[in-house]
């Protein structure tokens, strides 16, 4: 019988030698984690209250943030934006359009504004018992320039006496109703004084146009203490015969009126910027009421309707 014969099997043992690289990477792993971290505390010790508000906001949902909205919703300035700039040459043409838009509003809420205001008059004329006793002499329409107001004479009821700037007592009392609604308004207001065609005599180097413009600005004193405010009057001027409302008649004592208007914003910018209107007009200083009352007393006098006898020395000190 043959013996088996006997295999050992000895296991070769290998020495440890150097590890492999797989660590580098989990130690660089978690370096940028701590960096990360420390970054965000950093950020959120230095945020505002609304940027923490933004950051979390976009956590909670990116996508609203993104789609139509910014893609860099906070901006925390320690960078640089990453929103793709416009052109420069149609930033103007986009703030022009806005510009646009924002005028054409602002003339319609104000041709609105124009329209209560002619129906608030309208009301007052109806329901006051002083304006409703002239109503015929009262007559109210929209122009280019605004809201217009014009007093205008009628035969034997004028607004001032013959050949002066001094009211009568109805034609104060019309001008302090109109003062009240007037005076609650922001917009300026132009005062302009008209006369009829009818030459004025007695007084050397005094016209229609002196007188028109005196008896605006008798007008704008009655509005003043009627409850205008001062810094409302815009323009007083003096128009003489030169616009006439009945132009088949140039006597006609209609052609005798006072126009007060209610400026819009564009009219306004006009005047302050120095734009010329396109009637002639003369700026009213106008005498004081000392002055005036003196040359009302001398014309009711009648020392200067008679030409015979011209005033005297020292008479005429305007």
């Amino acid at each position: 019988m043959e013996e088996q014969p006997i295999i050992i099997k000895r296991k070769k043992k290998v020495v440890a030698g150097h590890h492999g690289g797989s660590w580098k990477v989990a130690f660089a792993d978690f370096a940028t984690a701590m960096m990360a971290f420390f970054l965000v505390m950093w950020l959120t010790s230095t945020a505002s209250p609304e940027q923490k508000l933004a950051v979390q906001g976009y956590f909670r949902d990116p996508v609203g943030f993104t789609e139509g909205g910014s893609p860099n919703p906070v901006d925390l300035e320690g960078s640089a934006s990453v929103v793709e700039e416009s052109p420069q040459d149609t930033q103007p043409n986009q703030m022009q359009l806005e510009d646009e838009v924002v005028d054409e509003l602002s003339e319609t809420l104000e041709q609105r504004r124009m329209k209560e205001l002619f129906q608030e008059l309208e009301q007052r004329i109806e329901e006051n018992q002083t304006l409703q006793e002239f109503k015929d002499q009262l007559l109210i329409d929209i122009t280019d320039e605004g809201l217009r107001i014009q007093i205008v004479d009628r035969s034997g009821r004028p607004m001032f006496d013959s050949g002066s700037s001094q009211l009568k007592y109805y034609s104060q009392n019309i001008l302090f109703e109109l003062a009240n609604t007037l005076g609650s308004v922001n917009n300026k207001l132009s005062i302009t004084g008209h006369t009829d065609s009818t030459p004025f005599k007695g007084r050397p180097g005094y016209t229609n146009w002196e007188l028109s413009a005196d008896r605006a600005n008798t007008a704008r004193r009655a509005l003043v203490a009627g409850g205008v405010r001062s810094e409302q009057i815009g323009r007083v001027v003096g128009l003489s015969d030169s616009v006439l409302f009945d132009k088949d008649d140039p006597f006609a004592p209609v052609n005798r009126r006072i126009s007060i208007i209610v400026l819009n914003k564009k009219t306004a910018e006009d005047i302050q910027s120095g734009a010329r209107p396109d009637e002639p007009v003369i700026d009213v200083t106008g005498p004081s009421e000392q002055e005036q009352q003196r040359a009302t007393e001398q014309l009711e006098g009648g020392n200067w309707f008679n030409e015979s006898e011209p005033p005297k020395e020292g008479e005429l000190d305007w």
